[in-house]
């Protein structure tokens, strides 16, 4: 029997496993953590983002790095935003090929000026939080009108309801606020075993391409309104959540001025149509 001492087991050669390891990262169920150790998926995500050298990505949910050191590496510029700073170590040695090409962002993504980044995001492309994809996605449709393609890892149920057609169950008010300009669809499932810790829900890539500008502060709050009582008519929805007898008149016209029943229920309305009836409230 050799006396020689048992050297220390060889890090495993997946990346976030490896700096899961190095780093003694362990996931935080309060902030939905699930990290991505199937690198298969990343070839999958690059394809479907058509990631160009010329392009500035945005990483919400930077995790262990293996998704952030994969887009740097095929971009001009990656922001990576990642709100626990106990990966900071782990990101750093992952971005750290890159030198100024990367920015980590350490803070919540939903309070970070998405305006100030600089360079200018061109697309957004991440393994979101569960707890924020709906918010995240939207607010930068909002306010960064330089993206034109968003590639996001999110609950199943998240990205059927960003991809849903009126008049079904899943349509509402992201489906509305994102089809008002962008195309979007459900890329593809994704396997639970992609990731670390395995999540209890499914998961898909929703693709998001920008046809057209963000919709307006006030179309945005129409369609927030129309949705509030969804069981309800529009017109009283909007009177309910405004506490406005006038906009309820004012939608019962508008609906009849373009064609719809004056009690029709928003889950009927087209995002085309809804831009037609906040333009004619407007008016």
């Amino acid at each position: 029997m050799s006396d020689r001492p048992s050297e220390p087991a060889e890090l495993p050669s997946q990346p976030s496993l490896r700096r899961m390891r190095a780093f003694g990262v362990r996931p935080k169920r309060d902030l939905g953590q699930n990290f991505l150790i199937d690198s298969n998926i990343l070839g999958v995500i690059e394809r479907a983002a058509e990631l160009g050298p010329e392009d500035v990505v945005l990483e919400i949910g930077g995790g262990l790095g293996v998704l952030s050191e994969y887009l740097a590496a095929r971009s001009a510029h990656t922001h990576v935003v990642e709100l626990d700073r106990s990966l900071e170590p782990a990101l750093r040695d992952a971005l750290a090929p890159f030198g100024e090409t990367t920015t980590l962002h350490l803070g919540d993504a939903l309070q970070l000026d998405y305006t100030a980044l600089d360079p200018a995001p061109t697309k957004v492309v991440a393994n979101l939080p569960y707890g924020i994809a709906a918010t995240a996605i939207l607010d930068t449709i909002f306010v960064l009108p330089s993206v034109t393609r968003w590639v996001a890892m999110v609950q199943k149920e998240v990205g059927e309801r960003f991809a849903a057609s009126a008049g079904t169950s899943a349509y509402g008010v992201p489906s509305v606020l994102a089809q008002l300009s962008c195309d979007v669809r459900v890329h593809r499932s994704v396997a639970r075993t992609v990731f670390h810790p395995v999540p209890n829900v499914d998961s898909v890539l929703v693709l998001l391409t920008r046809n057209g500008p963000a919709p307006a502060p006030e179309l945005r709050a129409l369609v927030q309104g129309a949705f509030a009582h969804r069981r309800k008519a529009l017109p009283k929805s909007l009177q309910l959540h405004t506490g406005d007898k006038a906009l309820r008149d004012r939608a019962r016209a508008a609906l009849a001025e373009i064609g719809l029943p004056e009690d029709a229920r928003a889950e009927r309305l087209t995002p085309a149509q809804f831009r037609a009836l906040g333009e004619a409230i407007a008016r």
